[in-house]
């Protein structure tokens, strides 16, 4: 007969389990709800006879630290204190921060439906330690969707497996330092965590300042990381000159270009703007995740990588040691294959599309286009930035400043605004976080940058 396995440190004499137990149960280490193995099984583990375990269950039962019934085995017993009487319930608290999807969307059947169906069918190979690039089959998978969904011109061969956007960056940024750039043009303003992984991996950072047409073209840079679908957080796109600019820039100085596509499925006027990447795939590396589309915890992205940085990003990848579990990938393509993630994304698309027009007709003006999972509300000064969001803690918004958050690159730079991710609250909650948020900035000084 099986059970768990149970660790005691056992001395001498009669009492030894007895207080062995007792003292896992009261140190916390046998947490109450445990189940015990049952006593055949633990003498059996312990070498010692069946009626010494039998007695010291007894014992510990008649102490109430042990609950046992017959037919049920025996489990630790919950002797905390019972509770105090319920406080009156806390104000609703509304999360209205960027970065993340409604998690409420998420498809757990498909999803669990797709990972049953992999693992039934998944060869023996799959599951062992795989190619640091990522399995084939979601590489392939991967590469036929952005060249539909997206315009990236990639095949299998060019994709690596990440686990999240930050993940690859951090290994395009060791593999760019170790071709011999040293430093990374960023937008500005952007986000500071990305300056950070940058110089981890050992380039330096410089700002790429952005107005309505987005970033400007470097000078000084090795490579540039961009936001061009919807640049974040103005939420303004490239334009056609600038897309042109970068690109020629790429060329003549043998630059790179990092391309994060974080929400560029999301765009509610039009078709989302195609990818930089199909410009030119020697110059540009394309890099996605499922975290804006399913769920940042999935932990999975990917990388559209050139031909002269493949090498570099695998020896990253091999030195780091990180590579995203078989089940995910195998999950991820076939969502991709049956077109699941297709249809998931069309209808997580139409409810974001609702919420972006409904923010807008309550507040104004937003800066930016209708796309993506967040929008830019410009205020007039760092102290109306700030007035704002304490008035947001103490109504029950979390709220996120451009100022506060770090976004510019300078500590000195006058432009204030709230990033709202109208996209985190679940679906329930929305409606009630609007209304929240519109009387917390009644009467706020905003001003266009």
């Amino acid at each position: 007969m099986l059970g768990v396995d149970l660790h005691l440190d056992i001395g001498a004499g009669s009492r030894a389990l007895e207080a062995a137990l007792r003292e896992a149960v009261t140190s916390g280490r046998l947490p109450a709800g445990t189940k015990l193995p049952g006593t055949r099984t633990l003498a059996g583990d312990l070498g010692v006879a069946r009626g010494t375990v039998v007695e010291a269950y007894a014992q510990l039962v008649a102490e109430g630290r042990l609950v046992s019934a017959t037919g049920s085995g025996t489990w630790v017993a919950d002797t905390r204190h019972p509770p105090r009487r319920p406080e009156p319930p806390a104000r609703p608290v509304f999360d209205l921060r960027p970065g993340r999807p409604d998690l409420g969307l998420f498809p757990r059947a498909l999803w669990a439906a797709s990972v049953k169906r992999t693992l039934a069918a998944a060869s023996r190979e799959s599951l062992d330690y795989s190619d640091p690039a990522g399995l084939k089959v979601l590489r392939e998978a991967v590469a036929t969707y952005l060249s539909r969904a997206r315009g990236v011109r990639a095949d299998a061969g060019a994709v690596v497996v990440t686990s999240g956007f930050t993940h690859g960056l951090a290994l395009l940024s060791r593999a760019l330092h170790s071709a011999g750039v040293r430093t990374i043009g960023t937008e500005d303003p952007g986000l500071a965590h990305h300056r950070a992984v940058i110089r981890a991996a050992g380039p330096a950072t410089t700002p790429l300042a952005v107005d309505s047409e987005g970033a400007a073209v470097p000078s000084g840079a090795g490579a540039v990381l961009l936001t061009p679908a919807h640049q974040h957080p103005r939420g303004v796109v490239l334009s056609p000159g600038r897309r042109a600019a970068f690109l020629g820039w790429a060329r003549e100085h043998g630059g790179i270009v990092i391309e994060d596509d974080y929400d560029g499925e999301f765009r509610y006027d039009k078709n989302p703007v195609g990818a930089l990447q199909a410009g030119d795939p020697d110059h540009v590396v394309f890099a996605g995740s499922t975290s804006k589309s399913l769920a940042p915890g999935l932990r999975l992205g990917w990388l559209v990588v050139p031909d002269r940085l493949r090498v570099p990003v695998l020896d990253a990848v091999a030195a780091t040691g990180a590579t995203v579990g078989a089940p995910a990938q195998l999950a991820i393509a076939d969502l991709l294959d049956r077109g699941d993630y297709d249809r998931h994304v069309r209808r997580a698309r139409q409810v974001y599309r609702k919420r972006r027009a409904e923010l807008a007709a309550r507040l104004a003006p937003l800066d930016g286009i209708p796309a993506g999972l967040h929008a830019l509300l410009p205020l007039a000064s760092r102290q109306e930035e700030k007035r704002v969001l304490d008035a947001g803690l103490a109504a029950g918004l979390q709220l996120q400043g451009i100022t506060t958050a770090g976004y510019w690159h300078s500590a000195d730079r006058p432009e204030a605004g709230l990033i709202i991710g109208y996209a985190t609250p679940p679906q329930s909650a929305w409606r009630p976080a609007l209304d929240a948020l519109a009387e917390v900035l009644a009467g706020a000084a905003i001003k266009p940058w």
